[in-house]
Formats: structure tokens, C-alpha cells, sequence
């Protein structure tokens, strides 16, 4: 388990970096989008966390991976992450990485799972209800999650807005007592 202390760490770094690039609204926006996908596809955070396999096959499927879509400093971040033996933290320096870059445009961080793709008009709506609940300008990270079936999951800091029809099907099978 990665610590606080080291995540931290990790993303005031990488926040650094990502500012003197002067890209750092790119840069955030592509890593979190390759730690959704680390984060749902097992094969591949498999092999990007595997201790046995050597660094340069690690970083070739980066490389692979993120080729000319991401830009350069984005690649370079999460061959270094990878590379230094952090696959297994990638997800939450990333998400360290937002919460600071959201701080320091003085919004808080929230990160949205929906089954589907948000629309931009959905997307608003979204930030506005969660701007009213939690009584600050709210930045959002969106990822996809088929396995909520539908709605939304928001998390907020320490809040968590469970509206997936997931739960809610688990709810009723509670009451039901099955």
C-alpha cells in the first residue's frame, strides 16, 4: 500500500514538472485517463507492476501505448512512475497529482464514475450539484465504469455520492433479503 507521505510526494513532483512544461491541464487529463485504464484493465497493470519483467519492456509499452496521442511529458511521467517501481501507486499519484493541480486553481476534485461517457451538458449539471453540496467550485475527473450499470458515483474529497443503479439494485436485494 502506498503511503500517503510517498503519493504526495510523487505528485508534488510531477506537478512541478507538468507546470514547467506549461501543459499541465494535458498532462493531468492524459494520466488520468491511462490510470482509468490501468485501473480497469488487469492485463496491463499486470505487466506494468510485475517486479520480474525488466524496466525497458515496461516502458516499450508505454511507449506502445501512449506513442504520439499523449504528449511527450505525459509518456515520460508514467515511464518514470513505472519505471522507478511505482506501477502498483500509478492510480492514486495520479489522483494526488489532480486533488494538487485542482487545489492550486483553488477548486476541490471530484472524480465521477458513469457507465457511459458524460455528455458536456451532463457534465455541467454534475458540477453544479456538487458545487451546491459541498459549497465550493468543483473540478471533474470522469471515469467510465460499466459495472455500475447506470447513474453516477461521485467522490469528493472524503464524501462519496452514491447514485449508481448498481446500488440501488443492491439496496433492494438487501431489503429483500436475498
Amino acid at each position: 500500500m502506498a503511503t500517503d507521505d510517498l503519493v504526495h510526494g510523487y505528485a508534488q513532483a510531477l506537478f512541478t514538472v507538468a507546470e514547467a512544461e506549461g501543459a499541465l491541464d494535458t498532462i493531468e487529463k492524459e494520466l488520468f485517463a491511462f490510470a482509468a485504464a490501468l485501473e480497469q484493465n488487469t492485463a496491463l497493470r499486470e505487466a506494468l507492476t510485475d517486479p520480474s519483467l525488466p524496466t525497458a519492456n515496461k516502458e516499450a509499452v508505454i511507449d506502445e501505448l501512449l506513442g504520439d496521442r499523449f504528449h511527450p511529458a505525459s509518456r515520460n511521467i508514467a515511464r518514470f512512475i513505472v519505471g522507478s517501481g511505482r506501477g502498483k501507486e500509478f492510480g492514486p499519484i495520479i489522483h494526488e497529482l489532480a486533488t494538487v493541480a485542482a487545489e492550486r486553481r483553488r477548486h476541490v476534485l471530484a472524480e465521477v464514475r458513469t457507465a457511459v461517457p458524460l455528455t458536456e451538458e451532463r457534465r455541467a449539471k454534475i458540477a453544479a450539484a456538487l458545487s451546491s453540496a459541498t459549497g465550493r467550485e468543483v473540478e471533474i475527473k470522469d471515469v467510465v465504469d460499466p459495472s455500475i450499470i447506470g447513474g453516477v458515483i461521485a467522490h469528493v474529497g472524503d464524501q462519496v455520492f452514491d447514485g449508481s443503479v448498481a446500488s440501488r439494485l443492491e439496496d433492494a436485494k438487501q431489503r429483500l433479503g436475498a
